[in-house]
């Protein structure tokens, strides 16, 4: 398998998406990968943060995890993304981290990176396929080459059967509703491997 350099890129506002991105961390290590885990920069203002107990105490949490650069994604063969739904979308600070890479995608260098994606919300139904179907899109314009767990493992019906990508349903207590980390931890694996094949054949 050849050498893979994979960035964690997510946005998490009370600690779910931090979650999934430190498993797929931890697999990727695992796979043999070159790994960068970080978070794009918060958009929301203080006083929405701290009016959110949850939101406040992650906010100070992870204040040491490094923020996402455009160097991060010129540096990856591969991207996982980890977000929350909004209304089905993606969050703001996700799209504005995608929106400032404007000048890495008309140079190129976004050309063949591999990605995928996973997201979270509060009931199965509240826009998880939804959000990675955004996400893809704009993959589509980087002319990126998507790799999503499909059906390949049972690890994904375990989470809920999202052939898009691991998600995952929180309750009212910040609790994950799914058993996801196995599905995590397998979308990694199948993204490195799709990546490896890219760099080995490139």
């Amino acid at each position: 398998m050849a050498n893979v350099k994979l960035a964690i890129v997510y946005y998490s506002s009370t600690g779910t998406n931090y979650q999934m991105a430190q498993w797929a961390e931890k697999a990727a290590k695992e796979a043999g990968a070159e790994t960068k885990l970080v978070k794009v920069p918060e958009l929301a203002p203080e006083e929405a943060i701290v009016s959110n107990p949850a939101w406040k105490e992650h906010y100070e949490a992870t204040k040491d995890v490094p923020e996402a650069t455009s160097d991060d994604v010129e540096w990856a063969d591969a991207i996982i993304f980890s977000m929350p739904t909004r209304f089905g979308n993606l969050p703001a600070q996700m799209k504005n981290f995608l929106d400032t890479q404007g000048g890495l995608w008309a140079a190129g260098k976004t050309i063949n990176k591999v990605v995928s994606g996973m997201t979270s919300a509060q009931n199965p139904h509240g826009g998880q396929e939804a959000t990675l179907l955004s996400l893809y899109t704009s993959m589509m314009h980087w002319g990126a080459v998507i790799a999503t767990p499909g059906y390949s493992d049972d690890s994904i019906f375990a989470s809920g059967g999202n052939p898009y990508g691991a998600s995952v349903s929180v309750d009212q207590d910040g609790n994950m509703v799914e058993d996801v980390e196995g599905a995590v931890k397998h979308q990694t694996r199948r993204t490195i491997d799709v990546a490896s094949r890219i760099v080995a054949g490139s």
